[in-house]
């Protein structure tokens, strides 16, 4: 059967939810292959969100560039996460000491934390 144009389409508001990284923060110190907790804001969170499911990746900058984040993707810190628990754990890799990584919280949209540093 085709569709005409005469026929109604509903469309739902879809709604970008981009929750703000608590934790790490520019004070954070993780430790090499230790247990930590990422924390996420979800006092935003609106009625309806396009996508529920969480994914979090490490990255890091260099050479003083805060352009290229180096995201992870391939490795991902934890994925599959209800958004609204508003923290998940992760196992920090073992990376090289740096006080230039971030993570980045992906769900409807990406949000990074500040700089936070990876001691061995």
């Amino acid at each position: 059967a085709e569709i005409g144009r005469d026929k109604a389409v509903a469309l739902f508001p879809r709604d970008v939810w981009s929750p703000p990284v608590v934790h790490p923060d520019a004070g954070t110190v993780w430790t090499a292959g230790s247990k930590v907790k990422v924390v996420w804001d979800t006092s935003t969170r609106p009625s309806h969100v396009t996508n529920w499911e969480g994914r979090v990746v490490l990255g890091h900058y260099e050479d003083g560039d805060d352009t290229n984040e180096h995201l992870d993707f391939d490795h991902p810190l934890a994925e599959g996460f209800n958004l609204t628990q508003g923290h998940v754990n992760v196992q920090v890799p073992n990376v090289s000491p740096s006080n230039e990584y971030i993570i980045v919280l992906f769900g409807d949209s990406g949000n990074r934390s500040p700089k936070f540093t990876i001691v061995d």
